[in-house]
């Protein structure tokens, strides 16, 4: 039997009369990546900020990691990475100097963050960056490493929040070899992304409308309930009914 490492159960947030998510409800299992869709709009920042342990729910419950969203967010904040489109990496360090901060910060060892360090900058093949800005580096290479970095720590969550917004096809499909990676090692993939050929990827989908989930199943499944070719139609058909945009 899989064993659920989010669990929510009607988890819902309000900000005055404005109901920013809505009774979501589902479970996300170990080594699974999971795909959070939706609309601009549709409440997925701050579902995923509620998972986090950054944002209290205003009802509901969930448990990420076996942690309580309520009591225990400095738990989850240690037992989950993070990566976003907008912020992974600081690029006036150098690549050493990002890992070794990171490290850090997630609480390993200085003999665990030079040993990280050099498996990172040696599966990356990144030898002769090590030393130079991250400012320097290409797109790609920079997503490569902001993921790298976010499970420097083997959390057994990461959250990736639009990770390859603007990374051409072929270093996207790299990025995701490090996703299938991760996730075989036991890590469960909670990802959001724009990019419908990305949501094939996963191994089930939700898809958010308006602060509440309209859908939730295997890509294949989706595409025969509503009948469509690909989740681009899947998504349009769910999406082109939302009340509401950021």
């Amino acid at each position: 039997m899989s064993e659920a490492v989010i669990k929510t159960d009607k988890l819902t947030k309000r900000f005055g009369d404005f109901i920013a998510t809505n009774e979501i409800t589902f479970e996300v299992n170990k080594g699974e990546i999971f795909g959070f869709l939706g609309a601009n709009g549709a409440g997925k920042t701050t579902a995923m900020r509620m998972l986090c342990g950054l944002s209290l729910p205003s009802s509901g419950e969930a448990t990420i990691a076996g942690f309580d969203v309520y009591k225990q967010t400095e738990q989850i904040k240690k037992n989950i990475g993070y990566m976003s489109q907008k912020f992974s990496l600081y690029e006036d360090l150098t690549v050493l100097e990002n890992i070794n901060f990171f490290g850090g910060i997630y609480g390993l060892t200085d003999k665990e963050i030079k040993t990280k360090s050099i498996e990172l900058i040696e599966q990356l093949g990144l030898q002769q960056q090590a030393k130079k800005l991250v400012a320097s580096l290409p797109l790609g290479w920079k997503q490569k490493l902001s993921f790298s970095v976010a499970v420097i720590h083997e959390p057994k969550i990461v959250f990736l929040d639009e990770p390859t917004g603007g990374v051409d096809p072929v270093t996207r499909r790299q990025f995701w070899d490090l996703i299938y990676d991760a996730a075989d090692r036991g890590v469960t993939i909670f990802v959001t992304t724009h990019y419908m050929d990305e949501a094939e990827y996963c191994n089930r989908i939700s898809i958010m409308v308006d602060g509440s989930i309209q859908a939730l199943d295997t890509p294949a499944n989706l595409k025969k309930a509503f009948k469509a070719k690909d989740m681009d139609e899947v998504f349009y058909e769910l999406a082109r009914g939302a009340k509401r945009s950021e």
